[in-house]
């Protein structure tokens, strides 16, 4: 299993944080603070119509108060429970969504990336993760 101590684990969470925070618009919420793939992530699940475990998960850690250490821990949540891929294609299946979030260079917006995106991340559900929540 991979752990809090694999190198491995480092890099692939950069990798995954990079990809969503490429190209990805500047927006601010009502009070100004600047919003972050953790807010897209969110919104796109909201949208699903159904409540995700991680998101509730995360949001009732008082410690977490920014968009990226949210989004962190919710990549960590959907890694452990082998919910990432299902998770982030959720968040991508509209692409007035997507525009609205991400500007034209996004992997996202491109079909033929965002599907082999989703495959590895797929692949990535026969991997055990023990990590820290």
């Amino acid at each position: 299993p991979v752990t809090d101590g694999s190198q491995e684990l480092h890099s692939l969470c950069a990798h995954l944080e990079f990809l969503l925070q490429f190209d990805l618009k500047q927006k601010r919420s009502f009070f100004g603070q600047r919003k972050d793939y953790w807010d897209f992530l969110c919104q796109g699940l909201a949208r699903c119509r159904q409540e995700h475990e991680g998101i509730h998960f995360v949001t009732s850690l008082d410690k977490l108060k920014t968009p990226v250490g949210k989004g962190r821990a919710f990549l960590r949540y959907c890694l452990v429970h082998r919910q990432l891929a299902e998770s982030l294609q959720l968040c991508l299946l509209d692409p007035e969504s997507l525009c609205e979030w991400y500007y034209a260079r996004s992997p996202f917006l491109s079909p033929k990336r965002r599907a082999e995106i989703l495959g590895s991340l797929y692949e990535l559900d026969g991997v055990t993760f023990h990590l820290a929540l």
